[in-house]
């Protein structure tokens, strides 16, 4: 019999990859719709990605263990300095620009799918308020792909297929991949590890996603924000 808390990995997992693939498709077919939409992506996604660590994956992580806190500031410690790397690494030539953003994406890609796994391990409450910001913000990251690989070059064909294989596919093979081995961690590791996790969904919202909030012309940005914020925390009192 498949475990419950399986299914759910596998389902967010899978909708990620087919959000991400959406947003692919969006900006192939029809760029000024998806560069315009994509913002009110990003803000919602922004809205939930913050709201979960705060209101409860954090505080949960710490009720596993009383070290999460240290772990959660090594998650966004981490994801200051990979991406500060990343950075230095990126050159003004396109090809280099290229692999370098795209090395990137595959890294963060292969990261949310790991996020799936201990969140919804710590509970099935935690993984889907993390698992709807993420899922949420896939159909800009399709997007942001597609458009890095033609910065770098790429044909636009081949950077559709190149961009689904990238940032699409690696989420849920980062989630199959991880499941087997944090299935097998208790109480206290799973703390830890949802402390890390915790730490860098706070960076990818604060450093990522509410920047476009904050720098966004589009009328509707901030509320689209709110909404996403609004969301968590009915989830969070409703106990869904």
């Amino acid at each position: 019999m498949v475990n419950n808390t399986f299914i759910w990995i596998a389902g967010f997992a899978i909708s990620a990859a087919l959000v991400n693939g959406l947003g692919i498709l969006a900006i192939f077919r029809s760029k000024e719709w998806a560069k315009r939409t994509k913002t009110y992506f990003i803000c919602f996604a922004a809205g939930m990605l913050i709201s979960t660590p705060l209101m409860l994956a954090l505080p949960d992580a710490l009720e596993k263990s009383r070290n999460a806190g240290f772990l959660a500031l090594a998650g966004f410690l981490f994801m200051v300095f990979s991406n500060k790397v990343i950075r230095s690494r990126t050159k003004e030539e396109p090809l280099a620009f290229g692999v370098t953003a795209v090395e990137g994406i595959a890294i963060h890609s292969l990261v949310d799918g790991v996020i799936y796994v201990v969140t919804f391990e710590a509970s099935i409450l935690i993984g889907i308020m993390a698992g709807i910001g993420l899922v949420i913000h896939e159909f800009a990251e399709g997007i942001i792909t597609y458009t890095t690989l033609l910065k770098g070059n790429v044909r636009e064909k081949s950077a559709m297929v190149y961009a689904f294989l990238i940032a699409a596919l690696t989420t849920p093979i980062g989630a199959f991949v991880a499941y087997p081995f944090v299935d097998k961690f208790g109480d206290p590791s799973i703390g830890l590890m949802l402390g890390f996790v915790s730490g860098v969904l706070i960076y990818v919202s604060a450093s990522h996603l509410l920047p476009e909030v904050r720098d966004s012309d589009k009328k509707h940005s901030l509320v689209a924000f709110l909404i996403g914020v609004g969301l968590a925390g009915f989830i969070v009192l409703t106990k869904l």
